[in-house]
């Protein structure tokens, strides 16, 4: 019998499942959205501060908010996939990953800046 060692156990079903789930809430959110925006277009003057109205509402905010978390988490996991399976040299995958961190907070900050602004 062959004993395999495998680093990183469990990575692959949790990540198999982040995906779907993050996947899914990105789905529904781009759905309800497009509904949203078509049956608002109608009601809604098409300039800058009727649109800001629209999205002044705290619901709709969370919901944005809840998205652009998903896509996050979504390309944390996808990027994180990436440089496990296709970096060899351990520093350099160290950085990588440490650089993708950065680079998606900094998307999470600029996204709460934007929205809750």
């Amino acid at each position: 019998m062959v004993k395999r060692n495998l680093t990183g156990s469990g990575y692959g079903l949790t990540s198999w499942i982040q995906q779907r789930v993050t996947a899914i809430i990105m789905l529904t959110f781009i759905i309800v959205f497009f509904v949203f925006i078509i049956f608002t277009s109608m009601s809604v003057n098409n300039n800058i501060s009727s649109w800001q109205h629209v999205f002044s509402f705290i619901l709709i905010k969370i919901f944005v908010q809840i998205f652009f978390i998903a896509l996050l988490l979504h390309a944390w996991v996808g990027i994180r996939d990436v440089w496990m399976d296709y970096i060899a040299n351990t520093a350099l995958k160290l950085t990588l990953h440490i650089l993708s961190i950065l680079w998606l907070l900094g998307g999470l900050i600029y996204s709460i800046k934007i929205i809750w602004a």
